[in-house]
């Protein structure tokens, strides 16, 4: 009987684990399949690098530069705000803060991981907008700066978490053998913990980056949906996630429009692809050389 649920449960887990392997091969066969039929309209280098999104014009121009530029707008504006916040608490948390401060600080930035996109995206159209509007007279709030607040808020607790991982790694030893050797705690800190956790905060930045440039409800919502390229990041931008979410719904099934979108969502699930990759990458190296430093 007992090697009976033995069996059982391990080919449950294998079913699992393969179903998760066959729903990621599906997604990708169907994106190719939708995605590739736009091209005998528009040649890659055309869709790629064209200037103009309007497609529903007479003829339809299907250029998604603008639409790459914000993605990488406001993802670039996320990270500036992520990283610094991120990584500080992780440190603060891990290395510096107490135990009662701890178990107030850490459950707080698990929280803001697990408040709804739309909410933030809410906060941000309702509140955040109008308030930079007047703060900063602009002729509208909704714009790539306050995308990329509020998407660096929400990327703040992934950058956060997976840092104080980094750091909890980190061998006791390498720290003794800094305060041994007459280092205070700053040059600890700075000189030998952060770079043994390197690898480990890379792919903490990676996977943030990776966060934002695939959120929807936010930019959608607070982004302005603008397909313009921007000259500033105070103009209203809209991001590839946008440009998805708001048109898809308005393309009949089959057309050049809805193939189109197709190729935007097979574009950014290429590039979340590269990112996720390359932070496996890294926490693998990182593993692998801790394993060999103990």
């Amino acid at each position: 009987m007992n090697r009976r649920k033995e069996r059982l449960i391990k080919w449950l887990f294998t079913v699992t684990a393969f179903a998760s392997l066959a729903f990621l091969v599906g997604i990708v066969l169907v994106l190719f399949k939708e995605a590739l039929p736009v091209f005998k309209v528009v040649s890659p280098k055309a869709f790629l690098l064209g200037t103009s999104w309007y497609p529903t014009a007479e003829p339809p121009e299907f250029g998604i530069l603008p639409l790459i530029a914000a993605s990488l707008w406001v993802t670039s504006g996320a990270l500036l705000i992520c990283v610094p916040l991120g990584v500080g608490s992780a440190l603060y948390l891990h290395e510096l803060a107490g135990a009662k401060q701890r178990a107030l600080l850490k459950p707080v930035i698990e929280i803001l991981a697990s408040v709804p996109s739309i909410v933030y995206g809410f906060f941000g159209m309702v509140v955040v907008a109008p308030f930079l509007q007047r703060a900063l007279d602009l002729p509208i709030g909704l714009t790539a700066f306050t995308t990329s607040l509020i998407l660096g808020v929400m990327a703040t607790p992934t950058v956060a978490s997976i840092a104080e991982d980094a750091l909890s790694y980190v061998p006791r030893s390498f720290r003794e053998a800094s305060f041994a050797v007459g280092a205070d705690r700053w040059q600890t800190l700075t000189k030998v913990i952060i770079p043994a956790a390197g690898s480990g905060i890379s792919t903490a930045v990676i996977l943030g980056m990776s966060r934002a440039i695939g959120e929807t409800m936010t930019v959608l919502m607070v982004a302005g949906g603008s397909a313009i390229i921007p000259e500033s990041i105070f103009d209203p931008v809209r991001p590839m996630t946008a440009a998805i979410a708001a048109e898809m719904g308005e393309a009949p099934v089959g057309s050049d429009h809805y193939h189109a979108l197709f190729a935007i969502a097979l574009i950014l699930f290429l590039i979340t692809f590269v990112f996720n990759v390359a932070a496996e990458y890294i926490s693998r190296r990182y593993r692998l050389k801790l394993g060999l430093a103990r």
